[in-house]
């Protein structure tokens, strides 16, 4: 079994840089995937990053421009961001962003400032460097193909509260702002699987729960969006690509029927959080057809070696489950040590290496 990761913050590299056990030039341009990625692999001990992919453009084009629309004295500042939605930005703040304004609200919005914004061309797909990653990564550890956003990016651009109101006031545009972004991936996709670039998995971002549930009611979700998951999945099996992965945080235990049932059979990062989340159970209700890769603690990196073996040992009967492999369930934090991480990498390779 691989030993895999789910990449680090930022600011843990840079703290083990401080500590000594990295060079500044060995972190320059870390990316998910990328040649840094693969250098820091080696020396913690890794196998590869369940984010090792190829990316399209999936999202608005063009942008809007950045701008900050309002500044007060303590130095916070409201910033209109590339999706038309206005944030708040504080001084120092590492945290994501919490919004104060946003401009889809209405078809009028839509029409003027959006529609034009979700269509395909095909300088959203550089087969080119699609192929130079794809050849560059190691042929040894999967690779796949990131397919975009169904519901998560649309999300991001109404809002959480935006996305409920124009569910209930203009159901129609509501429908069509999804299928217009599922249409925008699938067309994305079709092209990429077309090229004969060879792919070993694709990978959706949602992110559409917390932890307590989803952020959509299910039977919307199952609705409006679950069709177009099965689009796209059939269209990777048709290209001999069988496993299909999702990354949403929070408690997805609702959202799981939509998944299952479309296509998409590998649920990450399997967050650990406030409520313990575990492929058992998940598992035991949906047969094996349902995979997983994450649901590590990564919070042991902060304690002792003690620590480091009893999550293996946690983990043990969770593998032997088959289908399943474990990942720090997000990216590594920085009050992970340095020497925590590395053990771990040679635990888990002795344990079921």
């Amino acid at each position: 079994m691989p030993v895999v990761h789910f990449g680090y913050w930022p600011e843990t590299l840079e703290k083990w840089v401080c500590e000594g056990h990295l060079r500044e030039e060995e972190i320059r341009g870390w990316g998910d995937g990328n040649s840094v990625d693969i250098a820091l692999n080696a020396r913690l001990g890794f196998d590869f990053g369940w984010q090792c992919m190829s990316y399209m453009n999936c999202g608005l084009t063009p942008e809007f421009e950045s701008k900050v629309v309002a500044e007060f004295p303590d130095g916070t500042k409201h910033v209109r961001g590339g999706d038309g939605v206005t944030y708040l930005s504080k001084p120092g703040a590492g945290s994501i962003p919490a919004h104060v304004d946003y401009l889809l609200k209405d078809r009028a919005a839509w029409e003027e400032h959006y529609k034009h914004r979700y269509q395909w061309s095909e300088q959203r797909v550089d087969l080119a460097v699609l192929a130079k990653q794809r050849a560059a990564a190691s042929r040894e550890n999967p690779y796949g193909l990131h397919c975009g956003s169904l519901y998560g990016s649309i999300r991001n651009v109404l809002t959480v509260e935006g996305s409920c109101y124009l569910l209930a006031d203009d159901e129609a545009l509501f429908t069509e702002i999804i299928d217009a972004n599922a249409d925008l991936c699938y067309r994305n996709v079709q092209v990429a699987l077309k090229s004969g670039v060879a792919f070993d998995f694709i990978h959706f971002w949602e992110d559409i729960c917390f932890k307590n549930g989803p952020l959509i009611t299910p039977s919307v979700f199952e609705e409006k969006v679950g069709p177009h998951y099965k689009r796209i999945t059939d269209l990777a099996r048709a290209h001999g690509i069988d496993i299909c992965s999702v990354d949403c945080d929070g408690m997805i235990d609702a959202l799981i029927p939509t998944w299952i049932k479309n296509g998409v059979n590998t649920m990450f990062p399997i967050e650990v959080g406030t409520w313990g989340a575990s492929i058992r159970p998940w598992r035991e209700k949906y047969g094996k057809e349902l995979r997983g890769v994450g649901g590590m603690n990564k919070t042991v990196f902060a304690h002792d070696r003690a620590a480091v073996d009893a999550e293996i040992e946690r983990l043990k009967p969770l593998v032997a489950l088959g289908g399943y492999i474990p990942c720090p369930d997000h990216r590594i934090a920085p009050d992970a040590q340095w020497d925590n991480v590395r053990y771990y990498c040679d635990r888990m390779r002795y344990a079921f290496g």
